[in-house]
């Protein structure tokens, strides 16, 4: 079995970040020359000045509602299906050529697939997971309209394994399929796979599946056990239909350890600012992807990076894992609250560090209330700035609120900007 997948892996980190800030002028320029939607984001942008992640933080963040309006609004004028964002199609598009098959995930939003081998840079994350070369995998993502399936397809073909196309469902003919074929490794959900097992205890089956890659929902503690507890050993993987593979598990069982070809930041829900290392906000991707460059794309989901190197001697930084959505938007008194607004009033007062709003109270007499940490300690002198903290909240809300000082790192580092403590029994 192999260690890692190829020498970048191991390469030491000043190596990696020289070698990612050194693509990123190409990459921007590439985008908007190629990229409709990207020439009108980026308007103005000399690519030879994004080489460092402070000029990189300076672009626009996209975020995967902003990219679905973009696709809608031109659909709706009869444009291209991607709204200007990916640089390969089909005839009769913008772009002609290069896409081999075109997805479609909720929303509907749209994602092209490119010609290379392995395109969401899957098998890397196989082979941490302890695939083998010339393995048969039972692949249980579903191969209808939706990348799942292609993508585990891509990496294990990459990877040299053979794979059963199984997709969802018809649980009886996918463990036929499984005790006629004895696929040793599966690819799916962690659900559908402890539904495949439970079936196969229930009917006598002694299933030859003995390594697996999950991905698509949570995959908590209690079922990697469980799982591991009948002789399989599952490894979750990080991937969205966008960016493909972000981040994969391995042996350590010590987080998630980021793909090669993504730069990563990890920025304050709300806003595009990245937060020191180790603490919670969004996932925001670079992808060196040039058939669908997506800059500071934003996934709406919630880590934080882990110190130091994982132990299997891949140098890459690493991230805790899947910590829930950073969408925390909150209807309060009829009226939506947006993390955006709670980053603005505290852009608005320099002497704020961190700021969090939580709303309490039962259902129709909400309370609301900013609890905000400062750069130094407070004083009774702060009680000029907690007025004018609670007219800034006024302003950006159109909503009354109370305003209260906590000590410094009293805020979970969670990163929750809004927290709903309403009582609704």
């Amino acid at each position: 079995m192999p260690a890692h997948f190829d020498a970048l892996e191991t390469r030491a980190p000043a190596e990696r970040e020289a070698a990612l800030l050194a693509a990123l002028p190409a990459h921007v320029r590439h985008a908007q020359t190629h990229s409709a939607a990207y020439a009108e984001l980026l308007a103005g942008v000399s690519p030879d000045d994004i080489t460092s992640r402070h000029a990189l933080a300076q672009l626009p963040l996209l975020r995967k509602g902003d990219l679905l309006a973009r696709q809608q609004a031109s659909r709706a004028a009869g444009g291209d299906p991607f709204g200007g964002f990916s640089t390969i199609g089909w005839l009769g598009q913008r772009h002609v050529g290069g896409a081999r098959r075109v997805y479609q995930s909720p929303g509907p939003i749209y994602e092209p697939e490119g010609l290379q081998p392995d395109y969401w840079r899957v098998a890397r994350a196989l082979v941490a997971a302890g695939f083998e070369p010339g393995e048969l995998v039972h692949n249980c993502f579903s191969y209808h309209l939706t990348p799942g399936a292609w993508m585990m397809e891509s990496g294990a073909q990459a990877l040299g394994c053979t794979v059963i196309p199984g997709g969802v469902g018809n649980t009886e003919q996918q463990l036929a399929a499984i005790a006629d074929l004895r696929p040793s490794a599966y690819t799916g959900t962690p659900s559908f796979l402890r539904i495949l097992v439970e079936k196969a205890e229930q009917t006598g089956q002694r299933l030859s599946i003995r390594k697996a890659l999950v991905s698509g929902e949570a995959f908590p503690p209690s079922l990697r056990d469980w799982l591991l507890e009948r002789g399989i050993a599952a490894y979750q993987c990080y991937a969205t239909a966008d960016a493909g593979v972000i981040a994969y598990e391995t042996a350590a069982r010590q987080g998630l350890v980021l793909d090669e070809q993504v730069l990563l930041e990890i920025v304050r829900p709300g806003t595009g600012d990245p937060v020191p290392d180790g603490e919670v906000g969004e996932v925001c991707v670079t992808v060196f992807n040039p058939d669908y460059p997506l800059l500071r794309f934003g996934t709406g989901d919630l880590s934080a990076t882990l110190p130091g190197p994982c132990p299997t001697g891949r140098s890459n930084t690493r991230i805790k894992g899947w910590l829930g959505r950073a969408d925390q938007t909150t209807k309060i008194k009829g009226m939506f609250v947006h993390p955006a607004q709670v980053a603005e009033i505290a852009r608005r007062h320099p002497e704020v560090r961190k700021a969090r709003l939580v709303v309490s109270g039962a259902m129709a007499d909400d309370h609301m209330k900013l609890q905000v940490e400062l750069h130094t300690p407070s004083t009774p002198a702060d009680a000029d700035l907690a007025k004018a903290l609670t007219q800034t909240l006024r302003d950006v809300t159109k909503l009354n609120g109370q305003v209260e000082f906590l000590a410094a790192e009293a805020l979970p580092n969670d990163g929750k900007v809004i927290e709903d403590a309403r009582r609704y029994d």
